[in-house]
């Protein structure tokens, strides 16, 4: 018998994951959190990249265990149960030499379901699921779209009382994903599937706010609920209705102001040696940030996130690191979703190349820690030279090692842009200038 609509199937509490360094320093990847998964709902958790979106995912689906608190499964704690979920993954995953069908029956042959049942099953999923008549097709003869369907079937077929989905549509083109979710929200909507929560990962604003009746958001480094939120619109939601571009913006500016506190729940005791942390850097080019700044002159010094999206053809997700980069560097100010340059990302918009320079020199130097270290590193030493891997080093004392990488690279980036020193990719080494030795 299920429980009341009111009782959650899943419930996180005080959940938090570290992961050691070598040295023995930990790295908290994950504050301390409450989340619970009602019956009945669509939970979307939205979150930069590199946020521990889907790390909590498999915290939560049991795949994964937290480095402190716990997670219960209908109330009971999940390592002493067997939740019944499945997951979507982005990759499709199939088994290329397996069927459609075959692919379908896999994880029903795994618990042990009867060949008869488990061929009605599968049958019925992909009917269910728009593949009736591709059943005996291997997966290099479909398309991304129909392969994603194929991994849709094989969760649903299980009957999981909870569907997570970790970036299932961001693999598809636009049309096909934008016809994939309209699809699966219908399924859901008509209560053709058994499934009673889902739970979905994306970095897809928009994504989020067509499919769920909740938005969780949160930040990074470590990843803390920043803001959680209903949204009551009826379906099907129109994307052009002030109302769903409301929500947006208000998703949007969640995202690109990380400085805007949101209060995270309590936090409990903390391994020793956890260190304070670096901002991290967004992923963005020089480059891509001037040429951000110089089309927000064009249009007055002001405009909607959305609008400048389309403009720049990319997804709105693809553009906020090159916004949330110009907000760190005080190039902009982000309000309700519309972004404006500041006097002083006017004057960096309206530069030539070489007045831009000293400018993103100037900036970086004054808002960003890392770069401020490398030079006064490179300074300080007698030959104003130091190899790449010390400053990984560092890094790897505040960040995973994937993501120290990352932040080096992006350093390493802005840094020969605003000609603070310049980089030997042969010998890895950072070194002043000339003119500046």
């Amino acid at each position: 018998m299920h429980q009341a609509a009111n009782e959650p199937i899943i419930e996180a509490r005080g959940v938090a994951k570290f992961f050691t360094q070598r040295d023995g320093a930990a790295i908290e990847v994950i504050g301390a959190t409450d989340l619970a998964i009602y019956p009945e709902r669509i939970v979307a958790l939205l979150g930069p990249s590199g946020s521990g979106k889907s790390t909590l995912l498999r915290i939560l689906a049991g795949l994964q265990e937290p480095s402190s608190g716990k997670v219960l499964w209908h109330g009971q704690p999940l390592a002493r149960q067997r939740p019944n979920v499945a997951i979507v993954f982005q990759s499709f995953a199939l088994f290329p030499w397996l069927t459609v069908l075959e692919n379908v029956e896999a994880p029903l042959q795994a618990l042990g379901v009867e060949a008869i049942q488990r061929r009605k099953r599968a049958l019925k999923i992909l009917d269910t699921v728009g593949l009736d008549g591709f059943e005996t097709a291997y997966p290099k003869e479909l398309s991304g779209g129909m392969k994603q369907r194929v991994g849709f079937a094989r969760a649903l077929v299980v009957e999981p009382e909870v569907l997570f989905m970790d970036e299932p549509f961001s693999a598809l083109d636009v049309l096909t994903a934008e016809n994939l979710r309209s699809q699966l929200l219908e399924l859901w909507l008509g209560k053709q599937i058994p499934t009673r929560a889902v739970f979905l990962v994306t970095h897809n604003i928009e994504e989020a706010i067509f499919l769920a009746d909740r938005v969780v958001v949160i930040g990074r480094n470590p990843a803390r609920i920043r803001a959680d939120f209903e949204v009551s619109l009826a379906h099907p939601r129109d994307h052009q209705s002030p109302q769903f571009i409301s929500l947006v913006d208000y998703t949007y500016k969640i995202l690109t102001q990380p400085e805007t506190e949101v209060l995270p729940p309590a936090a409990p005791a903390t391994p020793e040696r956890v260190r304070s942390k670096y901002p991290m850097l967004p992923r963005a080019l020089p480059g891509a940030i001037a040429g951000l700044l110089e089309m927000l002159l064009d249009r007055g010094g002001r405009d909607d996130l959305y609008r400048l999206a389309d403009e720049f053809g990319m997804e709105v997700d693809d553009l906020l690191p090159l916004v949330e980069a110009a907000s760190l560097l005080h190039f902009v100010r982000v309000q309700e979703g519309d972004v404006e340059l500041t006097p002083q990302g006017k004057r960096f918009a309206a530069a030539d190349i070489l007045a831009q320079k000293e400018l993103f020199r100037a900036a970086t130097l004054e808002n960003v820690a890392l770069l401020k270290q490398i030079d006064q590193t490179l300074r300080a030493k007698s030959d104003h030279a130091m190899p790449g891997a010390f400053f990984l080093g560092v890094l790897d004392d505040h960040f995973t090692s994937e993501e120290a990488q990352r932040q080096l690279e992006t350093a390493i980036n802005w840094g020969r842009f605003a000609e603070i020193f310049d980089y030997d990719a042969d010998t890895e080494r950072l070194f002043l200038p000339e003119t500046q030795s």
